[in-house]
Formats: structure tokens, C-alpha cells, sequence
């Protein structure tokens, strides 16, 4: 364990080092704003506490004596780290960070887009993403708040529901083409079909329960390809692999643009959807509350087509 009682003072420590690097103690004490005197002092004091000379004189300046070698890196590189650690803390003073977990896809497809407006209000904030495909906690993780796709009522910690689940069979236009079908739900039975792993679809819409929904008495065909990461996913759909279930409001803009068609009407919906999820064990900082305002605000945008 460290005991900082072992530890000279710093000032002697950046005496040292800024000699060590110039080759002189005026050099030093030019960069340091001190005096000559003052680094002599400094550096003797560090010679007596380690019982040995540090530098030797030359008619250049100075050089490192062998205990003064062994000396000198890991005093710059803990001064490096000092410093580092000062600058960032500096940089945190005026720039304030919200930390959020959440899916690559939220990430991806709704806050990404979305961000550029909230740094419009708030241009001192920087908002970091911590995405992954399990679902983690502001208890679970160092995170301000997350963003989870569930019920709600199973999680242990207080919630706010951002938008509910709205899903929609989605593929290419090449797809189509390809097989010679239309656009109506009966012709899923005829195409193939795109599928996350169970651990990450069990809680959402999976094949047999969207052709329950949909009234098709047949059982889905089995998934040409399996996903454990909905972005991976899209990009399948997208190239024309495959039908995917897609997610409203991630798919929009690809339906909007043409990349993605919809093969039914009308989204399904379910009691299911993405929550805003806070600490349990501790109180959320006010900024935090203001973006979680902002979230909230988007959401329902989101909910009404926006």
C-alpha cells in the first residue's frame, strides 16, 4: 500500500526533474520561476534524504550521477501522470460529461441522430455513450442513468417509460425483386427470414409471435441467419439478406429513403419498451435530470411520428 509519508515533497521532486532534463540549475530555475540558489537547495535536501549525490558538475551544467539515472524516469513519468490527471480534471471543471448506458441500437439509430440538438442547448456537455449488448444498471455500472428495453417492472430501480415497443417486417426492395412477392404480410411465409439470438429477442417480438399477431397460420420458416447484434442485423436487411423485425423508430429513416419497405401496414405494439432507468443509491445531478427532461421530450416526438 502506498504510504505517502515515504514520499519527499513535490517541489523537491519538480526541482529535480527540471535539472535533470536541462542539464542546469539555472535552466530550471528559469522555467520553474525560482532561483538558482532555491534549486541547489532542493536538490541537495533530496541528495541527503537518499544518501547519495544525484547529479555531478561539468563546465556544461550538469549531468546524472547513476543513483540520479535510476532516479529520474519514474519521477517523470509520475510527474507526467500528475499532470495528466490535473489537466483532465481541469477540462472536467468546464466541460460536464453525462455518462449513459444503453444498446448499440438505441445508440446507434435514435440518440446518435438526436445529440447535435442537445449540444445546441447545452455546448459544455459532452454526452458519452457506454453501449453493450447486456443490459447494466446505473447501480451495476459507473453510468448517470440508462436506457433499458424491457417492461419496467422488472428492474429494481426507479424508472420512466421513453417510448414503447412499435415493431414492422422490414426488408430491401432487391428482396422483393428478387422472389417475385409483394408487400403484404402473407408473403413472409415465402421469404427468408433474419433473427437475433434468444438471449437478446426473448424479452421482444420474435418470428412466431409477430405471425400470431398477424393472423398467418403458418409457422415461421426457419431464420436464414442469426444475429446477437441488431445492427449487424439491419445491415443484413439492408443488403437484401433477409427480412428483419423491424424496430419503429430506428427503421424510419431507411423507410423514408427507400433502402427499407414495410411488408404490413401498420406497426405492432406491445406493453414492452425502452425505460429510462436512475440510481437507486444515489441522488441524480441536476444536469442529468435536464437531459433526462430532453430524452422525454424526444420520446414523445418519437411517439407521435415526429
Amino acid at each position: 500500500m502506498l504510504n505517502l509519508k515515504d514520499l519527499p515533497p513535490l517541489t523537491l521532486l519538480v526541482a529535480f526533474e527540471a535539472a535533470a532534463r536541462l542539464h542546469s540549475f539555472t535552466a530550471a530555475a528559469q522555467e520553474l520561476g525560482s532561483t538558482q540558489s532555491a534549486i541547489s537547495q532542493h536538490v541537495k535536501r533530496l541528495e541527503a534524504d537518499i544518501g547519495s549525490p544525484l547529479f555531478q558538475r561539468t563546465h556544461r551544467g550538469v549531468q546524472l550521477t547513476r543513483a540520479g539515472d535510476q532516479l529520474y524516469l519514474p519521477v517523470t513519468q509520475g510527474l507526467a501522470q500528475v499532470l495528466k490527471g490535473y489537466q483532465h480534471a481541469q477540462k472536467q471543471a468546464h466541460h460536464d460529461v453525462i455518462n449513459v448506458a444503453t444498446d448499440y441500437a438505441l445508440g446507434s439509430y435514435w440518440i446518435l441522430p438526436r445529440l447535435r440538438h442537445f449540444r445546441t442547448i447545452h455546448p459544455k456537455v459532452d454526452v458519452r455513450l457506454v453501449t453493450s449488448q447486456q443490459s447494466v444498471t446505473p447501480d451495476q455500472a459507473d453510468v448517470d442513468i440508462a436506457l433499458i428495453f424491457g417492461n419496467g417492472h422488472d428492474i429494481s430501480a426507479p424508472t420512466r417509460q421513453l417510448f414503447t415497443e412499435q415493431v414492422i417486417p422490414v426488408c430491401s426492395p432487391a428482396l422483393l425483386e428478387r422472389y417475385h412477392t409483394g408487400q403484404g404480410p402473407a408473403h413472409l411465409t415465402d421469404l427468408p427470414l433474419l433473427q437475433l439470438e434468444a438471449d437478446h429477442h426473448a424479452r421482444w417480438f420474435d418470428w412466431p409471435e409477430l405471425f400470431s399477431r398477424l393472423n398467418i397460420a403458418s409457422a415461421p420458416r426457419e431464420p436464414e441467419l442469426i444475429f446477437n447484434n441488431y445492427t449487424l442485423l439491419l445491415q443484413a436487411a439492408l443488403s437484401g439478406q433477409g427480412v428483419a423485425i423491424g424496430w419503429s423508430p430506428f427503421i424510419e429513416p431507411m423507410l423514408t429513403s427507400g433502402a427499407l419497405v414495410a411488408l404490413t401496414e401498420t406497426p405492432l405494439q406491445s406493453i414492452n419498451g425502452y425505460h429510462i432507468v436512475f440510481p437507486s443509491n444515489r441522488v441524480v445531478a441536476p444536469l442529468v435530470l435536464e437531459f433526462v427532461d430532453w430524452l422525454m421530450e424526444e420520446g414523445k416526438a418519437t411517439m407521435a411520428g415526429g
